[in-house]
């Protein structure tokens, strides 16, 4: 009997802990679990293809106004030297391609965390100055100007403008092609006056409006720019790289990139 009455007392005990878990005093609440989200906080770098500036400063702000105490700062160039440049030590947290190449190159030196996210495509365009006084109807037309602006041969905008000139059977003589380092700077050619037109992005035609004259090359002839993006390994702060980049592939993010001309990621 002594026995049976320890256990009915630890049985009395451990019911009146559970009644005090699950209620307050006469009040008739419940105790509610709560979870609380870790804030994203501190600053990240951004390395980018040149195609992402306007794209990427809008999506930048939009992001740290809806994350307090985060910012972002962005390296904005060609994919090919920002590559060289993360594979050299420079620091960045994230690093968005113009193509699949030069991502794949910091994958294989085991500079990236985790799997690249392809959040956006592009096609190529002939853009010349506005009112295309020089009559350009297509790539055949191209041969016959004074100065024609392509992006650097090795650059991702260069070798597809390349390939699709290939494709279409044209050759540009070399005296005629000056070359930029990147797209903006290609571009920036036929603005400025230095070249008769030039063959770069649908969203960069379409970000310098009514500066330039757009020509559109047949899907049969263009080639479409894949974009993907992805935290680094060197990263100080992957939390924050990693919400950036969800937020890039976000309908939010997607608005702003199709607003600017890009292309759905599939």
């Amino acid at each position: 009997m002594r026995r049976l009455g320890s256990i009915w007392a630890v049985a009395v005990v451990a019911i009146g802990l559970v009644a005090t878990g699950c209620g307050s005093s006469g009040s008739g609440s419940k105790v509610k679990a709560t979870t609380t989200t870790a804030k994203l906080t501190g600053s990240i770098t951004v390395s980018a293809a040149a195609s992402l500036t306007e794209a990427f400063k809008t999506i930048g702000d939009s992001f740290k106004a809806a994350n307090p105490g985060t910012n972002v700062t962005f390296n904005f160039g060609s994919s090919g030297t920002l590559a060289t440049q993360i594979q050299q030590g420079a620091p960045a947290d994230s690093f968005a391609s113009a193509d699949q190449d030069n991502m794949n190159k910091l994958v294989a030196a085991n500079l990236v965390d985790g799997t690249p996210t392809v959040f956006a495509k592009n096609k190529l365009v002939i853009v010349t100055k506005p009112g295309n006084p020089k009559n350009v109807t297509g790539l055949a037309d191209l041969p016959k100007l004074g100065v024609v602006s392509l992006c650097g041969a090795t650059v991702p905008c260069g070798k597809y403008a390349a390939q699709i000139l290939q494709m279409a059977g044209v050759t540009l003589p070399a005296s005629k092609i000056t070359r930029g380092q990147d797209v903006k700077a290609t571009l920036a050619a036929v603005t400025n006056g230095d070249a008769d037109a030039a063959i770069v992005y649908v969203s960069d035609a379409k970000t310098a409006g009514s500066a330039v004259a757009t020509v559109t090359i047949p899907d049969a002839q263009n080639a479409i720019a894949t974009y993907p993006i992805a935290t680094l390994k060197a990263s100080s702060n992957k939390a924050a790289s990693r919400a950036f980049i969800a937020y890039v592939a976000s309908p939010r993010g997607e608005g702003v990139l199709q607003g600017d001309g890009f292309l759905p990621p599939s």
